[in-house]
């Protein structure tokens, strides 16, 4: 049985159509987000004499999910947000299978040190943050 053969134009436009969905599901999430917001707070009044720092449920990856889930209008803006900071990481990732796949070992080991640095300084901010 043969495999299908995986070439730079399948894989350019594997990474093209992970570009397009990330960035239009992360608009639609933040939009959605956005006017479900606005419906259950557009009457608020915005007290901008004090500083008032993020919450936690708006910082951390895991409450995030958890507050979106629980339709939680600034969780769900917070959520796009994350989806749009994935899609480059997941089209670095994409790439890195697709030339594993072709066997092209120079660019396998750039793509890998790329994707290794992405994964590292998000968790670094994580930590720091």
């Amino acid at each position: 049985m043969t495999r299908p053969r995986v070439t730079d134009r399948s894989i350019e436009q594997l990474v093209s159509d992970v570009l397009r969905t990330g960035v239009l599901l992360s608009g639609g999430i933040v939009l959605a987000g956005g006017i479900y917001y606005l419906m259950r707070h557009a009457h608020e009044i915005p007290d901008d004499h004090a500083f008032h720092g993020e919450l936690s449920i708006d910082r951390i990856v895991p409450q995030i999910v958890a507050g979106a889930w629980s339709l939680r209008p600034r969780s769900i803006i917070q959520l796009g947000a994350l989806v749009l900071i994935a899609t480059p990481i997941a089209r670095v990732a994409l790439s890195l299978v697709g030339f594993a796949l072709e066997r092209d070992r120079t660019y396998v080991i750039v793509t890998a040190i790329v994707l290794a640095i992405l994964l590292f300084s998000l968790i670094i901010g994580a930590v720091q943050g």
